[in-house]
């Protein structure tokens, strides 16, 4: 399908015709440049590789500032794999905010912020064990029992626990577009989108 890379810039609120506040995304949503076309004659497969974000020549390997020059453009820091495009593309085309266009539906892939190792409470939104009374006092966060004693005498594979946080894909789906910037290539939409500011974002038609 159709997408393109961008960065999160932040979030903001826009207020709807009825005056109610919705909160909102803003995206720095390319230039993108089609640095590879791969073909099923040549790769086994019908794929367009985007870059975007300017990188330094000298932390550019050998092998990938040949690939950028062949494509007739400066060295990517992200690169990304479309298999399907509505319109056809050539080798260095670029590709801008213009996608897409106020009122449609997209999806936003990104990078969770990493959280680290997080209890239950904050990892699963457990309630605790009990208050303080009945003569407890430490087990507030607790997670309470992982299972039986005698049967099954074990803990079922799956179970929620303490553990690492965040840090993983996280593809949000059906946001709307509310507003396009193409001279900024900014574009607003609603909700929120996985990742930290400045990361990295794949919006997807």
């Amino acid at each position: 399908m159709s997408g393109i890379i961008g960065k999160k810039i932040g979030m903001t609120s826009l207020y709807n015709a009825d005056g109610s506040a919705v909160a909102c995304t803003l995206i720095e949503a390319g230039p993108c440049v089609v640095t590879q076309v791969k073909t099923v004659e040549t790769d086994g497969y019908q794929a367009v590789q985007l870059g975007f974000g300017e990188k330094k020549e000298k932390n550019t390997s050998k092998p990938l500032a040949g690939h950028f020059k062949k494509a007739g453009t400066t060295p990517k820091r992200k690169l990304v794999e479309f298999k399907t495009f509505e319109q056809s593309l050539n080798l260095g085309d670029t590709i801008d905010s213009t996608l897409f266009a106020e009122g449609e539906f997209i999806d936003a892939i990104g990078t969770a912020k990493g959280r680290g190792f997080q209890g239950v409470v904050k990892r699963h939104g457990f309630g605790g064990v009990g208050g303080q009374t009945h003569g407890q006092h430490n087990r507030q966060r607790h997670p309470g029992s992982i299972g039986a004693c005698s049967f099954p005498s074990r803990v079922f594979k799956g179970l929620r626990m303490a553990g690492r946080m965040g840090n993983n894909r996280v593809k949000i789906q059906n946001l709307q577009v509310l507003k396009v910037y193409p001279e900024q290539n900014l574009i607003v939409i609603s909700g929120s989108v996985p990742g930290a500011k400045n990361s990295f974002v794949i919006l997807e038609k």
